[in-house]
């Protein structure tokens, strides 16, 4: 199994924190308040976590590859 990216456009994201709450081992919250991936490369056994993080945004903000 490949691994995984997510990615934040932080011109989208709210910093609602949803994406932190569903998968904190992956997303955090910036000093500006907005959502960050903190793991450049994710293990394929977080990929159903991330995949939830990303479609519970509310602006679509999370990509994941």
């Amino acid at each position: 199994m490949n691994s995984l990216r997510a990615s934040v456009n932080k011109n989208t994201c709210i910093g609602c924190g949803i994406c932190t709450e569903i998968c904190p081992a992956i997303f955090e919250l910036d000093p500006m308040g907005l959502s960050e991936s903190t793991i450049a490369t994710i293990d394929p056994s977080l990929g159903s976590t991330v995949r939830q993080a990303a479609e519970s945004c509310p602006t679509d903000a999370i990509t994941v590859m």
